[in-house]
């Protein structure tokens, strides 16, 4: 009897990128178009966290400990089934915390001019992330380095754009998914 072809797993995806860029709305949309689920890292925050942005106070890395850890625990816990979760993940050191739980996540970073994320962020109605914090999350910002598994999308576009090079870059016959003993390629869309 043949043996059952094999399905690759769906993909676990951290959609990335300072506040505004569009983490949220591309990853819930990328998460329906691969029929997974979506989780959004600021429903990760505790209480205190959320405090601390509304006051225009940025996060330092002793805050970011437990949240980082929640969303790497959610990642680990969707690693054979896909997901994609939004999440800032803005230094290298978050990134090797949710890699450390989920070493296939594939980061999708949403890079975009400052001022027009400013002015997203400004009107947002009713969220913790005032535009004053922009300048610390850019200043915070480490892009992603050629030994991480990910690609850099120009926020410019629109949504279904978006969607639709993320899931190119997914389902690429070259694929992200680096060879044993290999580095993992860099694919920049910037």
């Amino acid at each position: 009897m043949p043996a059952a072809p094999e399905h690759p797993a769906p993909p676990l995806v951290v959609m990335m990128g300072v506040s505004g860029s569009g983490k949220t709305t591309v990853g819930a949309a990328l998460a329906q178009r691969l029929r997974v689920p979506f989780a959004d890292a600021d429903d990760f925050h505790p209480e205190a966290n959320i405090a601390k942005m509304s006051a225009g106070i940025p996060l330092d890395d002793d805050d970011r400990g437990p949240w980082l850890e929640a969303i790497a625990t959610w990642l680990a816990e969707h690693t054979a089934t896909g997901g994609v979760a939004s999440c800032s993940a803005l230094k290298r050191a978050y990134r090797d915390v949710l890699s450390a739980a989920a070493p296939q996540a594939v980061y999708l970073h949403l890079h975009g001019d400052r001022d027009v994320l400013a002015a997203r962020v400004a009107g947002r109605p009713g969220h913790f992330m005032p535009a004053a914090l922009i300048d610390s999350q850019f200043a915070t910002l480490e892009v992603l380095q050629p030994d991480e598994l990910g690609a850099t999308l120009d926020v410019a576009q629109p949504v279904d754009t978006l969607v639709d090079e993320s899931l190119a870059i997914l389902t690429a016959p070259s694929g992200l998914t680096p060879p044993a003993g290999h580095s993992p390629e860099r694919r920049d869309h910037a």
